[in-house]
């Protein structure tokens, strides 16, 4: 079988998952217990909040977080379901200026981790993804001084996915490549998932 793998411009994989939530949303329509299908909806979801902004960002990663939430209810124990969201509550975090506040989403974004790690003690992108949680709020104080610097960030922008592509400072480089690495792995989620429904890719430009 043909690898298939996810459209690597924005354009490209904003049209690849909003296919993926099209379908998800279909599928949900036939069969509203299909964990897998949840997890892939609000994989999706998570994708696609990166190209939003401001109050339509959270919207949709509080969307994603109820699709996640939705198939725990069927399958508790789902280590795929568990990981994303985790990522969700991480996203939500960074969303958040207070850092207090985004404390306790990535208080609950461990706690998944940690399920995932649980219940698939040999995957590594899981025990990755705890780690890297414990170092969140520290990333989440940076992220947000250099959102209130404008010397950090191009003019005109304040988003975490336009900071991603500042190159002011290596270090800070790396952190938001970590930040940009988790949102991808979601969407191998999504892709796989798809791939495993045999749902046919979406139109390429």
């Amino acid at each position: 079988m043909e690898e298939m793998t996810i459209p690597q411009s924005d354009f490209d994989r904003l049209l690849f998952f909003e296919a993926a939530r099209k379908a998800a949303e279909n599928t949900y329509a036939v069969n509203p217990e299909d964990a897998d299908n949840l997890t892939r909806w609000g994989g999706a979801l998570l994708e696609l909040s990166q190209f939003q902004q401001g109050p339509d960002c959270v919207k949709m990663v509080k969307d994603a977080v109820s699709k996640l939430e939705e198939a725990l209810k069927i399958s508790p124990n789902k280590h795929d379901t568990l990981w994303c969201l985790g990522n969700a509550h991480t996203s939500h975090a960074f969303l958040i200026a207070e850092h207090e506040v985004a404390k306790i989403y990535f208080k609950m974004a461990s706690k998944y981790f940690q399920q995932a790690v649980e219940q698939d003690p040999t995957n590594e992108l899981y025990r990755k993804s705890l780690e890297l949680t414990e170092k969140a709020p520290e990333l989440h104080l940076e992220v947000h001084k250099q959102i209130l610097n404008p010397q950090s960030v191009a003019a005109g922008s304040s988003t975490v996915s336009n900071l991603k592509g500042s190159r002011k400072k290596k270090s800070s480089d790396l952190k938001y490549d970590v930040m940009g690495w988790i949102v991808l792995a979601v969407g191998i989620v999504a892709w796989v998932g798809m791939a495993k429904s045999h749902m046919p890719p979406p139109p390429m430009l």
